[in-house]
């Protein structure tokens, strides 16, 4: 199976790229965020026309997330548990069926964070990450296959963007940002890309600004986190790098996993 990841950035403006993407990439399961539109407006016929059931949980002109996918859901549980007041739409969760039993897999759109001297968005950042940790670590209990995919904005390591000094007090590379990730990978969770290469220079984030893309400052924000019995199955992860350079291009660009998951009939 292949597990995919996109933050297409507005899915109305893109929704030729996503469907000349799905008909090339062929994903059985695609993760997308900020699609920046409410459930009823979400271009779902044009998507459901190449064989894919939809999910989403929409949010008018920003944030937003969805689950495409050619199984159908077993169980669909939308928004972030830990913060009943929190009406930003970045987390949704399909539970499929797959011999053997069943895969659990999030599509989440992490907050910026950015400015980190204010007030309200930094510690909103941490705060929703506090929330992550405590949802992966009930989820864990339950030992099955755990796929937690989306656009962290969270740089890991220095040499997952171009230049450190130029993210330095930048809301994704603060110290308390990436220690809460690492705290995620001490619940047992792996990073997929990660787990197959140390190779650096591998990016899936370009600013549309300054010309980041052809002088290749990209950043790594893009992740799927893995449940050890995920990783387990885990097979390759490549990220398609070449959607960048498409007309009217998402900034980020999609990162898959394929998976030794068979489909049930």
């Amino acid at each position: 199976m292949k597990i995919a990841t996109w933050n297409i950035n507005g899915v109305k403006a893109r929704i030729e790229n996503l469907c000349q993407w799905l008909k090339d990439s062929n994903p059985d399961i695609a993760c997308l965020q900020e699609i920046k539109s409410v459930d009823e407006n979400f271009p779902r016929q044009e998507i459901e026309a190449l064989g894919y059931n939809v999910e989403t949980h929409g949010q008018k002109g920003f944030n937003g997330v969805a689950l495409l996918s050619k199984i159908r859901p077993d169980e669909v549980n939308r928004g972030l548990p830990g913060d009943d007041a929190d009406e930003q739409a970045r987390f949704i969760e399909g539970v499929f069926s797959v011999a053997g039993g069943v895969i659990r897999v999030c599509s989440l759109y992490l907050p910026n964070g950015n400015p980190p001297d204010d007030p309200v968005k930094y510690p909103y950042k941490l705060a929703w990450m506090e929330r992550l940790h405590r949802f992966a670590q009930d989820r864990l209990l339950l030992e099955e296959p755990l796929i937690l995919a989306g656009d962290y904005n969270v740089i890991p390591e220095p040499f997952d963007c171009y230049d450190p000094r130029a993210w330095e007090g930048d809301a994704l590379f603060l110290p308390k940002t990436r220690a809460a990730f690492r705290r995620l990978e001490n619940l047992g969770l792996t990073d997929a890309n990660r787990a197959t290469t140390d190779e650096a220079g591998l990016y899936t984030f370009w600013d549309y600004q300054a010309g980041a893309w052809p002088k290749n400052n990209g950043i790594r924000i893009d992740h799927l986190m893995l449940s050890s019995e995920a990783s387990d199955r885990l097979q390759s992860v490549s990220i398609e790098k070449h959607v960048r350079a498409w007309e009217k291009p998402s900034d980020h660009v999609p990162v898959c996993g394929y998976f030794d998951f068979q489909q049930t009939s």
